[in-house]
């Protein structure tokens, strides 16, 4: 009878903890989409409300030249090149899947993307976002994205 207990106790235990970690991951999920959509809206103010206010932003790509570069933007950088997005312009960054780490305050997140500017492949890549759960806030704490032009294929998930 002990033991019965114990395992019936262990599966509401363990039921529970998915159950905390998929509204979690639900809750990340949800920033990132909300960070997308303000980016292809060029809507800073939507965008403000995914990222710490000490984020760090940087991109990765190679060069014409075949140099490999590292670019660090500023929160406010980033919010100021969106808000000045052209109307005209269309943004959609397609991401192809969500690897969602949590532990604690602390979750990483890996998205492989193609990006298209009005209707056309630009590039493709994977973004990495680091979030922090201030006090029941998820908040985007620190991006990097690598940015390429080809062998684009490798970054789509076999299922």
């Amino acid at each position: 009878m002990t033991r019965t207990i114990a395992t019936l106790m262990l599966c509401v235990l363990t039921s529970f903890m998915n159950a905390q970690q998929d509204t979690e991951k639900k809750a990340i999920k949800n920033v990132i989409e909300t960070f997308f959509k303000g980016l292809h809206k060029g809507d800073s103010t939507t965008l403000k409300t995914t990222l710490h206010k000490e984020i760090k932003i940087q991109t990765t790509f190679t060069n014409k030249q075949g140099e490999k570069k590292l670019v660090t933007e500023t929160r406010e950088q980033i919010l100021t090149n969106v808000s000045k997005k052209k109307p005209s312009d269309k943004y959609f960054e397609k991401l192809l899947s969500y690897d969602i780490k949590v532990d604690g305050n602390l979750a990483s997140v890996w998205t492989p993307y193609e990006f298209y500017l009005n209707d056309n492949f630009s590039h493709c890549g994977a973004n990495s976002f680091q979030l922090f759960n201030n006090n029941g806030k998820w908040e985007i704490i620190y991006l990097v994205d690598m940015r390429r032009r080809g062998n684009c294929d490798a970054l789509k998930v076999k299922k």
